[in-house]
């Protein structure tokens, strides 16, 4: 779920800030700029782990800082592929489910990851899955028993099997125009989002299987009916 990356980076010490030990105050500033930020192909930046190189700090003509060019690992929130974790269900409409870590809110997982056969109840705004039925069609399975379906509800816990992510670049600045004709701009999207699916045994919310407390970021979670 975490790495560690290797970057390097030129970073500014305040003269505000010369009588903190150099090493805690360069610290300090990375992790101004780089905490709770997306990079590209890397993933969400948690914080700085460690220096492993800090050059002789510099003064540049005109601000009075020191100049560092340092070399760090930074821990990165970046799940690998086929890794399962256990994530809080935070909306749902026709096309996925959105799930939250708690410190992160962009987990989907699409209606073609869900255990089949499952349909989506405009009703109670959630997804539920048919077990044990040979229905296929959506509006079949909205026809049966609710007593039947097993709901996949907001605020449910979920164990789930990451099957990619998505790194997008918004590009900032007006609505662009083609040929004298302005251009709709795209919906606002997330720099970084993670696919899953719950489309295989054990996964899905916690309260369908029997097993262990789980735990979700730092907090510990315990299934339904179980004992602490």
């Amino acid at each position: 779920m975490y790495q560690l990356a290797i970057l390097k980076d030129t970073t500014a010490i305040h003269p505000a800030n010369f009588g903190i030990p150099p090493e805690q105050a360069i610290i300090a500033e990375l992790n101004k700029k780089y905490a709770n930020r997306v990079l590209h192909d890397l993933g969400l930046c948690i914080c700085v782990f460690d220096l492993t190189e800090v050059g002789e700090g510099k003064v540049r003509y005109g601000d009075g800082c020191l100049w560092y060019k340092v070399i760090f690992r930074l821990v990165v929130f970046r799940p690998f592929i086929s890794e399962v974790i256990v994530a809080k269900v935070k909306s749902s409409d026709e096309d996925s489910i959105r799930l939250s870590l708690g410190f992160f809110d962009d987990v989907y997982v699409p209606a073609t990851y869900l255990p089949q056969p499952s349909a989506f109840d405009p009703n109670e705004r959630a997804h539920f899955w048919l077990p044990d039925s040979e229905l296929t069609k959506s509006q079949d399975l909205l026809d049966t028993p609710t007593a039947e379906r097993m709901y996949i509800d907001s605020g449910e816990i979920l164990r789930v099997r990451v099957e990619g992510d998505e790194f997008y670049d918004d590009e900032p600045g007006p609505p662009k125009a083609l040929e004298g004709v302005q251009v709709e701009r795209e919906a606002r999207r997330a720099p970084y989002s993670i696919i899953c699916s719950i489309a295989e045994q054990g996964l899905g919310p916690i309260a369908w299987w029997k097993g262990e407390p789980v735990t979700e970021g730092d907090t510990m979670i315990e299934a339904d009916n179980e004992e602490g």
